[in-house]
């Protein structure tokens, strides 16, 4: 006689894939457990062989080799535009905009092109193990949001680090994500270390996550167009230009944005 645990097991698979199918709530939970479960699961996976060679920036491109085919699982595909801007062996500020917590499956698709790059994130995901943990292992420099003077110690002092060994610094200068159709308006603190440590600021933009909402519960399968727009430089500025290199940033990300978002528009209407 069947257990009651091979019951309940054959019921959730008769069951599951219909849920999947007819009830868009439910997908929409389903994808992102299944995006958050493997995650914490290749990290813990990854944690022995992170540890050999500890806050190495390099890491990120082994973990991304684990990590990107989630994109596959979700129905996610990830275009990038302007490779040869992002490939580049420099160090810069890399500034994109901020959608979902999905943005690291794009960013796990740009690590093998980026290859050394790490990411300024808020201290409270460090202890969001073992997904904190590994993020650490891999050099990701976690900042304090609430103390503003520590964050900027810290990011001064990494700065310096990252510079000399030509390593990017990935940054999202809304600070909050927001999947509203827009791109808001940008923190300053990006474009003040750009400015004191003379360092190139590169734009990459995220098309809309139109096949993702919130309140809608919609998690569907989408393309996502990653554009890499060229350096800005900033040599010679100082203080008193990080307004007006902060909004040509955001104003050239801006019209890529929407372009983008027209260009799926048409996609999504053959």
């Amino acid at each position: 006689m069947a257990s009651y645990f091979e019951v309940i097991l054959v019921c959730c698979i008769l069951v599951l894939p219909f849920l999947y199918e007819t009830s868009r709530t439910f997908r929409y939970h389903f994808k992102f457990f299944v995006y958050c479960f493997t995650v914490l699961l290749n990290s813990a996976l990854l944690m022995p062989i992170l540890s050999l060679r500890p806050r190495n920036v390099k890491n990120f491109v082994l973990a991304s080799w684990l990590c990107h085919h989630i994109s596959t699982l979700l129905g996610l595909r990830w275009e990038l535009r302007g490779r040869e801007h992002l490939e580049r062996d420099r160090a810069c500020i890399i500034v994109a905009n901020h959608q979902s917590s999905i943005d690291i499956l794009g960013m796990f698709d740009l690590w093998p092109v980026m290859e050394k790059c790490t990411v300024v994130a808020k201290k409270e995901i460090f202890y969001a193990w073992p997904f904190g943990l590994g993020a650490w292992l891999c050099g990701m420099i976690f900042i304090d949001r609430m103390n503003s003077e520590s964050a900027r110690s810290v990011l001064n002092n990494a700065t310096q680090k990252l510079k000399e060994k030509k390593v990017k610094l990935w940054i999202f200068p809304e600070g909050t994500r927001h999947n509203t159709g827009e791109i808001h308006p940008f923190k300053k603190g990006a474009f003040h270390m750009a400015i004191k440590a003379q360092l190139p600021i590169l734009p990459v933009v995220f098309s809309p996550y139109y096949f993702l909402s919130a309140e809608e519960k919609k998690f569907d399968s989408g393309r996502i167009l990653v554009t890499t727009l060229p350096a800005i430089s900033t040599e010679g500025l100082g203080t008193d230009d990080v307004e007006e290199l902060m909004q040509r940033t955001r104003n050239a990300m801006c019209e890529v944005f929407h372009a983008a978002n027209l260009e799926n528009q048409t996609y999504l209407a053959r």
